[in-house]
């Protein structure tokens, strides 16, 4: 029963229905934009990659001023400025060497979120530098170089968490793992 006031829980239903959109759209909106960054083009009958991405925002109902924004950002052009590839560094629970790269076009904003990510989640942000020796690039691919052993089960958990949280950010494009292949 809605009580004394119906809108109050319209409100609330909508408002949880736009949080599920969002994630979705945002989800659907990185896939487009690594789509065009791989395949270089934004003509999806000249990026099948680009197409299924397409194909899926159409599924999810997403406005075409949202995918043609994503497609902009992919190629690097848009208002919102100069799109740029950021490398962060940091330490995860249990001392692994994480490396994120992340595409975007204000450098605070994004250094700020993963900081508030890493802090959260018992790492802790590093300076350039402070873990890339275990890391190297290989073309466009980030592998390790130097791994580093697996951390105890309560600081997987953690580090497991960490990772959930950092590759759904919108900018982030790759989380790096310093961990010896199981």
């Amino acid at each position: 029963m809605s009580g004394h006031s119906k809108w109050s829980t319209i409100k609330h239903k909508k408002a949880a229905l736009d949080s599920k959109k969002g994630k979705v759209f945002s989800e659907i909106s990185k896939m487009i934009r690594v789509a065009v960054k791989e395949g270089k083009s934004g003509d999806p009958d000249q990026n099948p990659t680009l197409r299924l991405a397409m194909d899926k925002a159409r599924q999810a109902n997403m406005p075409n001023e949202n995918v043609q924004r994503a497609i902009d950002r992919g190629m690097g052009i848009g208002k919102g400025g100069v799109i740029e590839e950021v490398v962060y560094e940091g330490y995860g629970p249990g001392g692994v060497g994480i490396m994120v790269i992340a595409h975007t076009e204000n450098r605070q904003r994004t250094g700020g979120e993963m900081r508030f990510c890493f802090d959260k989640h018992g790492g802790n942000l590093g300076s350039p530098g402070s873990v890339s020796y275990l890391f190297e690039r290989v073309g466009h691919e980030v592998v390790v170089k130097m791994p580093l052993p697996e951390p105890s089960e309560a600081d997987r958990t953690k580090l497991d968490e960490l990772v959930d949280v950092l590759e759904n950010q919108i900018d982030v494009e790759e989380v790096v793992l310093a961990l010896e292949k199981s």
